[in-house]
């Protein structure tokens, strides 16, 4: 009997040790797929996206609304940052609005009606001011949504911050822009940044 319950408690204990490692080492490295802060419905095929917002927003079938993490696309109504953008750019506000549509719409063609698998930045804000998740997206087939608006030219990479995919991000703005895609092309009738 003595002998069963020692090897037993030696059992649990490194059944213990293997959950402490498993927790404290393996978990945080895996740490990309993210279904701890969405109620949406999950079916392990991502998350079913209900509509586009922007070029960089898109909403999912429980109202969430998830900001694309690393880019930037143009504005599709006035506001602050429009206006910044204007400036910047030195395009009006009309031309600026387009753009965005542009923007919009390509993204609605990737993943509007789809599912999307969401990861979030490791060491990096879970929302924006906004309340918005900052998320990658990747649709079904494994493509890097955030990255495809980027090459397509749809947006442009936020420089802001230090992130772990801004230098594929800058390659392939760089490429966009060289081969004047999307917004570094002609848009409806408009040139855009340059």
């Amino acid at each position: 009997m003595i002998k069963l319950i020692r090897k037993t408690g030696t059992f649990i204990f490194i059944l213990i040790l293997a959950f402490i490692f498993y927790f404290v080492f393996v978990k945080p490295r895996i740490g990309s797929i993210d279904n701890t802060n969405i109620s949406g419905e999950n079916t392990g095929a991502g998350y079913y996206v209900e509509r586009v917002v922007d070029g960089d927003t898109f909403v999912l079938s429980d109202k969430s609304r998830v900001r694309l993490l690393g880019i930037d696309a143009p504005e599709v109504s006035e506001s602050s940052k429009m206006e910044r953008e204007s400036e910047r750019t030195g395009q009006d506000k009309e031309t600026i609005r387009k753009l965005g549509e542009s923007s919009a719409r390509y993204l609605r063609e990737l993943v509007e009606g789809k599912r999307v698998m969401l990861t979030k930045e490791n060491d990096y804000e879970d929302k924006d001011q906004y309340g918005r998740l900052l998320r990658y997206a990747y649709l079904e087939d494994g493509t890097f949504v955030n990255g495809k608006m980027v090459e397509e030219g749809y947006a442009q990479v936020f420089r802001k911050y230090d992130l772990s995919r801004k230098s594929e991000l800058l390659a392939l703005e760089k490429d966009a822009r060289e081969n004047e895609r999307g917004l570094w092309g002609t848009v409806e009738g408009t040139k855009q940044f340059r």
